[in-house]
């Protein structure tokens, strides 16, 4: 395991790997590249959905090298960008995956989905998931959906 000597630095590679192990073990994949592709594309068109005071939130829930990733080429003037359904959502993911992986792009979102689901508080996913359209919504959890 790579060490960086600084506890918190340390601290955030370890929980990151883990978010990218549990996406790898969704999507049945050794492919940690891919695995981080997916979560990117699918945090920026989420943090863009929400709006900025949201994904301030949202940001705070994650570790501190996945809040880097989530805010990364962010520009709050652009956002909420108003992705009515799923197809325009998902048009949104396929814009940072390349062509191999954007092909089943609602897949890897329902993926990613699935850990934040795991990994953050279910009260801030049950706020996340309140701000979006019905058609949206259907791609999380059943279990957060009801939340």
């Amino acid at each position: 395991m790579t060490t960086t000597g600084l506890s918190i630095f340390d601290k955030t590679l370890q929980e990151t790997n883990v978010w990218l192990k549990s996406l790898m073990d969704i999507l049945y994949t050794d492919d940690r590249h891919a695995a981080y592709v997916v979560l990117r594309a699918t945090l920026h068109a989420l943090r863009d959905r929400i709006g900025p005071e949201n994904a301030v939130h949202l940001g705070a829930q994650l570790p501190m090298l996945l809040r880097g990733l989530f805010y990364e080429g962010w520009h709050m003037a652009g956002t909420p960008t108003r992705e009515h359904n799923r197809q325009q959502f998902l048009d949104h993911v396929r814009l940072e995956m390349p062509p191999l992986l954007a092909q089943d792009a609602e897949r890897a979102v329902r993926a990613v989905f699935a850990v934040m689901w795991e990994k953050v508080e279910p009260g801030e996913i049950a706020k996340v998931i309140g701000l979006l359209p019905a058609d949206l919504r259907d791609l999380w959890p059943r279990l957060a959906q009801r939340h």
